[in-house]
């Protein structure tokens, strides 16, 4: 099967529908606390790379600006019944590819502490800890990290 990847931006109804299931997988992971991430996972018409098989919607991933050299990476998900397979990888490859074509130098982002996998991935990609930034800025929950392009 092959999988075919899509730059679009965030108003994309596949992106959509692919956040919906992620903010449902994250409320049962962290229940209550999820509530106060809602309105820091709005994204307005940012880019977006969502991976398809078969034209079916399988995973997504976006960046939004930050300042003129960094991006924030944001709502990246791969179905459950897709994971295992390296798609994760590939998504945020091309959301890093995409940030380089953009000029910018730098991607950030931030994940739960309960989000162990999306850790390991974001370490095997060469992220590494940083200081709580923005919003999450003293939040024990949270997990944030940066790498240079």
């Amino acid at each position: 099967m092959e999988n075919i990847l899509k730059r679009t931006d965030s108003t994309h109804a596949d992106f959509q529908q692919l956040v919906g299931l992620l903010d449902a997988e994250l409320r049962e992971l962290y229940g209550q606390k999820q509530e106060n991430y809602t309105a820091l996972n709005i994204v307005d018409r940012i880019p977006v790379v969502l991976c398809y098989r078969e034209q079916t919607p399988i995973g997504c991933a976006g960046i939004k600006e930050v300042n003129a050299l960094e991006m924030e990476v944001k709502r990246v998900f791969v179905r459950p019944d897709y994971r295992g397979q390296g798609l994760s990888k590939i998504l945020m490859q091309d959301v890093e590819q995409w940030a380089r074509e953009l000029g910018k130098t730098a991607l950030i982002l931030e994940t739960g502490k309960k989000q162990i996998a999306a850790i390991s991935l974001y370490q095997t990609l060469g992220y590494h800890v940083i200081e709580n930034y923005g919003a999450y800025v003293g939040n024990d929950n949270s997990i944030c990290m940066k790498k240079m392009l």
